[in-house]
């Protein structure tokens, strides 16, 4: 019976410095400097995107409850055509409307409707009690909105914390460079002596 080779188990160091004879202070510090910038960037990253989307939801929350449906009359017909090059333009006119708020006051406005509907018709506007207001977001919107702002948020925290990690470690390269040649300059000509002045 023919013996398998033993296998050998190689284990996995997280840590790239930590036994190494050539391990200088700086590597030490370089290496601090990169895990430190990963662990701020992604902790950094969620916390402001959550904060963030929490802020958006709240907003939405209370633009809900500010506003409220109610219906109106048309005062005139609505015109046949929407006006063109308008920019945004979802197919409606403008309209004057009356409707009574909660405490019996009467209000009038102009406010978007369909085209042609006629003097007199029931159409539902928003108000936050004494003028016209638009829509308020969808809890889909609402959502996605949250959503998109919390991911957007998260990525412009992460990103800002990773380039100063990344301009912080290049700053430490630059001081290496720098000492290197200052060792090299003290070191070098003693160097050029020992090898024959071929070094």
């Amino acid at each position: 019976m023919a013996g398998t080779p033993p296998t050998t188990v190689t284990r996995v160091r997280l840590w790239r410095w930590r036994h190494n004879p050539l391990r200088r202070h700086s590597d030490v510090v370089e290496a601090w400097i990169v895990l430190v910038t990963w662990i701020l960037a992604v902790l950094g990253g969620v916390l402001a995107g959550q904060a963030a989307a929490g802020s958006m939801d709240a907003a939405f929350s209370a633009r809900r409850a500010q506003v409220h449906a109610v219906s109106a009359v048309l005062t005139d017909g609505a015109a046949r055509t929407p006006t063109a090059g308008s920019g945004y333009d979802d197919g409606r006119v403008w309209a004057p409307v009356r409707w009574t708020s909660a405490n019996g006051a009467v209000h009038t406005d102009r406010a978007k409707v369909f085209p042609g509907a006629p003097a007199g018709s029931t159409v539902t506007v928003w108000t936050d009690g004494g003028r016209l207001v638009s829509a308020p977001a969808t809890p889909a919107e609402a959502m996605l909105q949250t959503v998109l702002a919390g991911v957007l948020v998260a990525q412009a925290a992460g990103t800002v914390v990773w380039v100063g990690g990344r301009l912080v470690r290049a700053r430490l390269v630059r001081r290496r460079l720098t000492e290197w040649g200052e060792e090299w300059k003290r070191v070098g000509p003693e160097w050029r002596n020992l090898s024959g002045g071929r070094g």
